[in-house]
């Protein structure tokens, strides 16, 4: 079992590592957005297909470049949990900027990473985002919801 001092040391650095995952992404840096995650990671994004393994590199970068300019967020209700070698991150994500088709971006979602310890390093090996859909059976994304 860990003491609280290395526990409060391990939740520093993950919070430190997703800053900087955050900074990149933000940026638009595919190369180093993918740096804080694992070669094996599993991923479940707001965009098809249902699921992703491993680093895109290229689809990540293509993805920035439909963006005008660098791409802004905010996080709400941000939660940790952190054991030895792996920990858990959720919260609420929003992601706002211009598309390069001149679309404004102004969206909240829900998100959770999957981390683990890798030769002392803190990683992302799965995420997961989603939205809420609407349960009147039209299956409508509910894309204008705020906290």
């Amino acid at each position: 079992m860990k003491d609280e001092a290395n526990v409060r040391i391990d939740e520093e650095a993950i919070i430190a590592m997703l800053m900087m995952r955050a900074k990149a992404l933000g940026e638009k840096n595919a190369k180093d957005a993918l740096s804080y995650e694992t070669e094996d990671e599993v991923e479940f994004s707001l965009a098809p297909p249902l699921v992703y393994y491993g680093k895109d590199e290229a689809g990540l970068q293509a993805w920035f470049d439909t963006w005008e300019g660098p791409i802004g967020g905010d996080v709400r209700d941000a939660r940790l949990t952190a054991g030895e070698d792996v920990a858990f991150w959720s919260g609420l994500m929003r992601m706002t900027g211009t598309k390069t088709d001149g679309a404004a971006v102004d969206l909240w979602f829900r998100q959770t990473l999957g981390l683990v310890k890798q030769d002392g390093r803190w990683l992302v090996a799965h995420q997961h985002a989603s939205v809420p859909f609407a349960m009147d059976g039209s299956g409508r994304a509910l894309l204008d919801l705020k906290p």
